[in-house]
C-alpha cells in the first residue's frame, strides 16, 4: 500500500499543474488594443532539482504565455493577446539556494484577447 501511494504522488507530481481561467468581455466596455474578446489569466507549477538546474516539470513564462494564453485566446477566436502582466519564480543568483535538492517554481500571466 505504501508503495502505491508513494508511486501515486510521483506520478501526479510529475504532471505538474498549469490552470487557465478567462472570461468573456464587450469589447466596448475594455479598453484594448483593438477589439476585447475576453480576459485570460493562466498559471502553471514547476518542479526543479539541485539548485533549479534540473527541470522535471517545467515552469516559466515562455510555457504561460504561449502554451496557455495564446492557446485560451486562439481557441476564443482572437488573433493576438494584450500582454497586461507576467512573472515567475527567479532561479539564479541567490534565489539558486531555495531550490538546493527540490524547488517549485510558478509562473503566471494576465492578458486581453483582442481581435
Amino acid at each position: 500500500m505504501k508503495k502505491f501511494i508513494l508511486s501515486a504522488v510521483a506520478a501526479a507530481s510529475l504532471v505538474g499543474c498549469t490552470s487557465v481561467e478567462s472570461a468573456i468581455v464587450s469589447g466596448s466596455e475594455i479598453a484594448a488594443n483593438g477589439e476585447a474578446v475576453a480576459v485570460i489569466q493562466g498559471s502553471s507549477l514547476g518542479l526543479t532539482a539541485i539548485f533549479h538546474i534540473i527541470d522535471i516539470v517545467q515552469s516559466d513564462l515562455d510555457t504561460v504565455v504561449n502554451k496557455l494564453l495564446i492557446t485560451e485566446a486562439k481557441a476564443m477566436g482572437a488573433s493576438k493577446v494584450d500582454l497586461k502582466s507576467a512573472s515567475t519564480t527567479p532561479r539564479h543568483g541567490i534565489f539558486a539556494l531555495f531550490g538546493t535538492i527540490i524547488g517549485i517554481t510558478s509562473s503566471s500571466a494576465t492578458g486581453v484577447a483582442v481581435k
